[in-house]
């Protein structure tokens, strides 16, 4: 089932998400997710950005062959929880399912230790670096209830305020589906 993407503006994607009970059976879920992901494009979906706020995102650069180390990356993320991030921060373009047709460049360390369960309730505890890194950052992000732009400097996000508060109040072209913004 491929599910709206909810847009900036909505208030699941300023919350903390909650931990899921283990052994959650998390399969159906994970399933749409990743289907929801690439139907709109994208190479990374938390939970809360189709409305759920419950700590899982799913990621998959395989699509980013040229980039090394992506061509086996896709891998759900279930409770994770970052233990470290270290290197030198390195600038890159991101964008957002949550904020379409918006790009900036983001600094973000270049490694990080992860500890998370896989989607067979396996716990992990892994490295990754350059993209693959970047990638978990920006997801893991969804799930504390933080978004890219919150990096962005005043100026720049005082720039970006008009096409912000559109895409809060749904007035976007996106190819995906969207949620109606929901402001509780």
């Amino acid at each position: 089932m491929i599910y709206p993407i909810v847009m900036y503006g909505d208030v699941v994607l300023r919350q903390k998400a909650s931990e899921i009970a283990p052994g959650t059976d998390l399969k159906q879920l994970i399933e749409d997710m990743y289907e929801t992901m690439h139907a709109a494009s994208g190479i990374g979906l938390a939970a809360p950005q189709i409305g759920k706020s419950i700590r899982l995102f799913v990621v998959d650069g395989t699509v980013l062959e040229d980039e090394p180390g992506m061509a086996d990356f896709k891998k759900a993320f279930i409770n994770p929880q970052i233990l470290e991030e270290w290197g030198e921060p390195w600038d890159y373009e991101e964008g957002c399912l949550s904020i379409p047709n918006i790009r900036e460049k983001v600094a973000r360390k270049a490694r990080l230790r992860i500890r998370y369960f896989d989607d067979q309730w396996n716990q992990k505890e892994e490295e990754y670096d350059g993209m693959q890194a970047r990638i978990i950052q920006h997801e893991y992000d969804h799930i504390e209830g933080k978004m890219f732009v919150d990096y962005l400097p005043a100026l720049k996000k005082r720039l970006l305020k008009g096409k912000l508060t559109d895409i809060s109040k749904g007035k976007v072209d996106t190819e995906y589906r969207i949620a109606a913004p929901l402001k509780r």
